[in-house]
């Protein structure tokens, strides 16, 4: 069960996200990507996509990880590469299978058949296979206390017993 502060972070920096899908797509699709909506949508969804890495990294995951910052990032553009391609089978198929364009509808058809399948059902989509691929690869939860990564010295902590027999503070050990 996912802690319910780390759901809503990822949903906070999601939401921001899809602010910025939004408003590149339409930007874009309005003005010098006319005739290629569906690279409108792509474009703005990787510059979106970035955009939720940094906030990803520094403040909805920011407790997890412990993977090397260059594999975690390597990690977080192949899971978006691929949530990027599920963000645009809707958007696909309305205009090249379901012909949702223009001449076979109405340009106001077109334009809510866009919006519905790319912006809504697209980022639903995508934003399912992020999550999980964010907390099962990219961002996955710390060893315990105690356990080691393959790569790091061991610690262990050596609590001596105290004048009256209680705990005191310990020593810190590396073990190689």
């Amino acid at each position: 069960m996912p802690e319910p502060r780390e759901l809503l972070r990822f949903a906070v920096v999601g939401l921001a996200a899809y602010g910025v899908t939004l408003l590149g797509d339409y930007s874009l699709k309005l003005t010098v990507f006319r005739e290629k909506p569906v690279t409108a949508l792509a474009i703005a969804t990787v510059v979106s996509t970035a955009f939720a890495y940094l906030l990803s990294r520094r403040w909805s995951f920011a407790g997890r990880g412990g993977l090397g910052r260059v594999r975690e990032a390597t990690l977080f553009v192949v899971v978006n590469a691929g949530a990027v391609a599920v963000n645009l089978v809707p958007a696909l198929v309305s205009r090249y299978v379901l012909h949702l364009s223009v001449p076979y509808v109405g340009y106001l058809t077109q334009e809510i058949a866009d919006f519905v399948a790319g912006m809504l059902l697209g980022t639903l989509a995508g934003t399912a296979f992020r999550w999980f691929g964010y907390r099962r690869w990219v961002f996955p939860s710390a060893p315990p206390a105690g356990l080691a990564q393959a790569d790091e010295p061991e610690l262990v902590v050596e609590r001596p017993a105290g004048p009256r027999g209680g705990q005191r503070d310990g020593h810190v050990l590396e073990v190689p």
